[in-house]
């Protein structure tokens, strides 16, 4: 073999397609989260790489990389304008992508940019009042914010228009408020809720099931209303949904992945069996519940659909929002 022929076969990409046949198991598996180590994208990240390799799915450990920037923009970008055909590379995505997508804070790429790949796993939005608060139910929390709507300050951990702001402004619209108008503190996640909780500084708190779990059981906090279809296990067990208790809220905060657009057919059906194959396992219900997620799986076309359904529904609720 010639050393003409032989460059010519490598700028085709000859041997990469020999090393990495279409539909095979990816060659060099990596995961992108698309902020700091130590965020939800890492533990996004983790729960693929851990779970697909102890459950023997993949034959080699995958790759976390980071790549921080616009909480996922810059990696959203990165992927479609560099390694769109790339299919050893699955992104960490959540919800919150979708919220972000959907007020057009990602650039000029819309959510039909990459192929979605699956959720492994969800959390939930709650509000959450301090342990000596008069609200014991969520209609009370409705009822006394209607009544004197500028009494009442609501925490998040996010800026104005990120998914804890949006968990308020649906309470503030169920009591018939403008959401633009919510007294709402912005803070830097959620123990410092607890913390402005537990202080008085705030009468009520949105954030999530996971994080907010044990201190409800340990008498801290008191968590009204889980933003679920159905009541949560373990340690919420007792606390009913929001629709239970009359009033039409739901915000389940996904953790997924997409790959690039560009991405063969056959690759993606490769990642899309992958994952169908690991809900199942022990390894993946272990490494979910150590990250304090609960069920919640959606594979494929079923989950491209849901992202672009949250798309529509995110820019319907930003719009009533005044955002």
């Amino acid at each position: 073999m010639t050393r003409t022929f032989v460059k010519t076969l490598l700028a085709a990409g000859f041997f990469a397609a020999v090393a990495s046949p279409a539909g095979a198991e990816p060659s060099k598996p990596e995961c992108l989260a698309g902020a700091k180590p130590g965020g939800g994208f890492d533990l996004t990240c983790r729960l693929a790489a851990n779970a697909l390799l102890e459950a023997k799915i993949i034959g080699k450990p995958m790759a976390v990389t980071y790549m921080e920037g616009g909480v996922g923009a810059v990696a959203y970008n990165h992927v479609i304008g560099k390694r769109g055909a790339d299919s050893n590379l699955i992104t960490a995505a959540s919800s919150g992508s979708a919220l972000l997508i959907a007020q057009g804070k990602f650039g000029q790429y819309d959510e039909t940019a990459v192929r979605w790949l699956g959720a492994l796993g969800a959390d939930y939005g709650v509000l959450v009042v301090a342990a000596d608060s008069p609200y014991k139910s969520l209609g009370e929390l409705i009822a006394a914010y209607k009544a004197s709507p500028t009494d009442f300050s609501v925490a998040g951990g996010g800026a104005v228009g990120s998914q804890d702001w949006m968990k308020g402004s649906l309470l503030a619209k169920a009591a018939g408020q403008e959401p633009k108008q919510m007294r709402y503190v912005a803070l830097e996640g959620g123990g410092a809720v607890l913390t402005a909780l537990e202080g008085g500084h705030v009468k009520v708190g949105a954030g999530d099931a996971a994080e907010m779990s044990k201190h409800h059981a340990a008498g801290k906090v008191r968590v009204l209303a889980v933003m679920a279809p159905d009541r949560l296990p373990g340690e919420l067990a007792e606390v009913p949904t929001a629709r239970e208790q009359g009033v039409d809220i739901e915000w389940p905060v996904w953790r997924g992945y997409y790959v690039g657009k560009d991405v063969s057919d056959a690759d993606y059906k490769w990642w899309a069996d992958a994952f169908t194959k690991l809900a199942a396992t022990p390894e993946f219900v272990k490494e979910r519940e150590a990250r304090g997620l609960y069920e919640y799986t959606q594979v494929g076309d079923a989950f491209d659909q849901q992202v672009k359904a949250d798309v529509a529904r995110f820019k319907i609720i930003a719009k009533e929002a005044g955002m």
